[in-house]
């Protein structure tokens, strides 16, 4: 009697062990097959050949345009090494006894501290301007102190070495 019982009692827990796990494996079946209704859009897509070619097709597309935009990013940076990225202004009184700091000259440079200087003296009788070409930070004309220093802040302290 006594081995009966205790057949029973482990029949009955492995009974209820398997219920359990069928219940885990029901709950886990529907939410998979709930996720795989998603993926194949509730039943439109039959073939999972059209979702890989789908993809692959995206893939694709995006690999071009990513193409396109570093050809861009590289004409771009081709293009701003020629722009005008330093500037250094310097006001002074070329005369000193007339006006104030009305005269200055002013650097215009590119990344390879290529560009010119523009001055302009002011006096009572007018104003004189005058522009000279700057090559690699240095100029075939003369330069004035002023024009100097207006290039050497263009420059910076870190460009100078």
């Amino acid at each position: 009697m006594d081995i009966v019982l205790i057949f029973l009692i482990t029949a009955g827990a492995v009974v209820l062990a398997l219920i359990v796990l069928n219940a885990f494996l029901l709950r886990y079946f529907y939410k998979t097959n709930k996720k795989i209704d998603t993926l194949l859009e509730k039943g439109k897509i039959k073939d999972f050949k059209d979702i890989f070619m789908a993809q692959k097709e995206k893939h694709s597309e995006l690999e071009e345009q990513l193409k396109s935009a570093f050809l861009k990013i590289e004409s771009l940076e081709n293009i701003l090494a020629k722009t005008i990225q330093k500037t250094g202004i310097v006001r002074f009184n070329q005369f000193n006894n007339i006006g104030g700091n009305q005269s200055f000259a002013i650097a215009l440079l590119d990344e390879k501290n290529d560009g010119f200087v523009i001055s302009s003296l002011f006096a009572n009788e007018g104003n004189r301007v005058y522009a000279k070409a700057v090559k690699n930070g240095k100029s075939e004309h003369s330069l004035s102190n002023d024009e100097l220093e207006a290039i050497n802040q263009a420059i910076g302290p870190k460009d100078k070495a």
